[in-house]
C-alpha cells in the first residue's frame, strides 16, 4: 500500500498495487506502452519511471515496443536522502528510461557549467583531426593556436542531481509517488517546444501537467483514481513550485569553509566541519581524544574566536583545542590572559607576514 498525508494531515492519499503477479503487471504495462508508442508523433519521446523492483523488466518491454535502436538514455536521478535503519546501501537515486519514436526525435540540448578543474583555455581552442584521425589543435599559418567562438558549457549528462521533495516543500501534496516539478520541467524542456502536447497516462498528483502548464505546453492527463484527478485539478488552478536553493545557489554555497580555510585545515591534517560557528575542523590524529580547530575570521578578534572555540568544544567533549590566529589587532593577545592549558594558539602565515610588514614599516619610518 502506498500512502501519505498532506502537510496539514487533513487528507490522506493511498492506493494499493492490485497485481497478482509480475506477469500480470507486465501484461498491463505492455498494452499501455504499445498505445503510447502508437500515439506518439515521429518526433516524440517517452520517459518512463518505475521503482527498482520492476524497472529492469520494463526496460526489456521498451526495447521490444520501441526498438533497441531507439533507446536514448538511462537517466539517473540522484538526491540526498535521510538515513534509515535498512540493512545495506542507502537508496539515493531512481532510474528514468528515455526512448524516442524514431531517429528524428526532437531534442533541445541543455548545458551545465564546466568543472572547476577544467582547463578552459584548452576548451576554447579549435580542434581538427590529423591524417591518423587524432584530434589536434587547429593552427594558423604562423603556427598559432586558433580560438573558436564562446562555449555554452558542458552538455547535460544522464546523471541529474535534483533535490527530493522534503516534508516541508511548498509544492508537496502528500501524494505517495509525487515527483519534484524541477524534474518534470527538465524532461519536458529537453524534448518539447512551446505549444507541443505532453501526455501523462498515469498522472497521479499531476506534476507533469503542472510542469507543462508552466512551460506553455498543452497537456493531457489520465488516472484511474478520482482523488488523483481532483488533486491535479487543484494544482493546475493554483500551481505551486518549490524553489531549490541548492540548485539556485549551488551546493558549494552551503559549504561554510572558504578554499583558504580548507587549505589550512588540510595542511594540519584536519577534517573540515561545516556550518559550526565555533569549530572549523577536527584533527584526524586523536592521541588523547577529540581535538577541535578554529580559524579566526576577519570579523572576529582573537579573544572572540577563542571564546567561541571553547564554548563549542565543551559540547563536543574535546580534549584539546587549536586556534589559528589570522589577523593582527591593535593590541595583541595578552600573554597573561588565563586561557586553558589544553588550548594551542598558532599564528597563520598571513598573520605572521602582516605582523612582520607592520613592524618593518614601523622601524623604517
Amino acid at each position: 500500500v502506498h500512502a501519505m498525508k498532506t502537510r496539514d494531515n487533513a487528507t490522506a492519499y493511498q492506493f494499493t498495487d492490485i497485481w497478482q503477479s509480475l506477469d500480470e503487471y507486465l501484461l498491463f504495462m505492455e498494452k499501455r506502452l504499445t498505445e503510447c508508442f502508437r500515439l506518439l508523433k515521429n518526433t516524440g519521446s517517452l520517459f518512463l519511471h518505475c521503482d527498482n523492483h520492476a524497472s529492469h523488466y520494463l526496460r526489456i518491454l521498451l526495447d521490444k515496443i520501441f526498438g533497441m535502436e531507439h533507446f536514448r538514455s538511462e537517466i539517473i536521478w540522484t538526491y540526498k536522502r535521510w538515513s534509515n535503519d535498512k540493512k545495506g546501501l542507502l537508496n539515493s537515486h531512481q532510474t528514468i528510461y528515455f526512448y524516442s519514436k524514431s531517429e528524428c526525435y526532437k531534442f533541445n540540448t541543455m548545458y551545465t557549467d564546466y568543472s572547476p578543474t577544467t582547463n578552459l583555455d584548452q576548451i576554447l581552442q579549435k580542434r581538427t583531426r590529423n591524417d591518423e584521425g587524432k584530434a589536434i589543435y587547429l593552427r594558423d599559418d604562423d603556427g598559432q593556436v586558433i580560438f573558436g567562438d564562446g562555449k555554452k558549457g558542458v552538455p547535460l549528462s544522464d546523471v541529474w542531481s535534483i533535490p527530493f521533495l522534503n516534508p516541508k516543500a511548498k509544492e508537496r501534496t502528500g501524494y505517495p509517488t509525487q515527483k519534484p516539478l524541477l524534474l518534470l520541467e527538465r524532461i519536458i524542456s529537453l524534448v518539447t517546444d512551446e505549444d507541443d502536447i505532453v501526455l501523462d497516462p498515469f498522472c497521479g498528483s499531476g506534476t507533469a501537467l503542472v510542469a507543462a502548464q508552466l512551460l506553455n505546453r498543452s497537456f493531457i492527463g489520465i488516472d484511474v483514481l478520482p482523488e488523483a484527478i481532483a488533486l491535479t485539478r487543484q494544482r493546475l488552478a493554483r500551481p505551486t513550485k518549490t524553489q531549490s536553493s541548492v540548485l539556485r545557489r549551488g551546493e558549494e554555497q552551503y559549504m561554510a569553509k572558504s578554499p583558504r580555510e580548507l587549505e589550512i585545515l588540510k595542511q594540519i591534517d584536519a577534517l573540515p566541519v561545516q556550518r559550526n560557528g565555533g569549530i572549523d575542523g577536527f584533527l584526524k590524529a586523536r592521541p588523547g581524544g577529540l581535538i577541535s580547530v578554529k580559524i579566526q575570521k576577519k570579523h572576529e578578534s582573537l579573544s572572540e574566536a577563542i571564546s567561541k572555540l571553547i564554548k563549542a568544544s565543551k559540547t563536543k567533549h574535546c580534549s584539546h583545542m587549536i586556534c589559528i590566529r589570522m589577523y593582527a589587532e591593535q593590541r595583541l593577545l595578552d600573554s597573561q590572559t588565563p586561557y586553558p592549558d589544553n588550548l594551542l594558539i598558532i599564528d597563520g602565515y598571513a598573520f605572521t607576514l602582516e605582523k612582520w610588514l607592520t613592524e618593518t614599516i614601523g622601524i623604517l619610518h
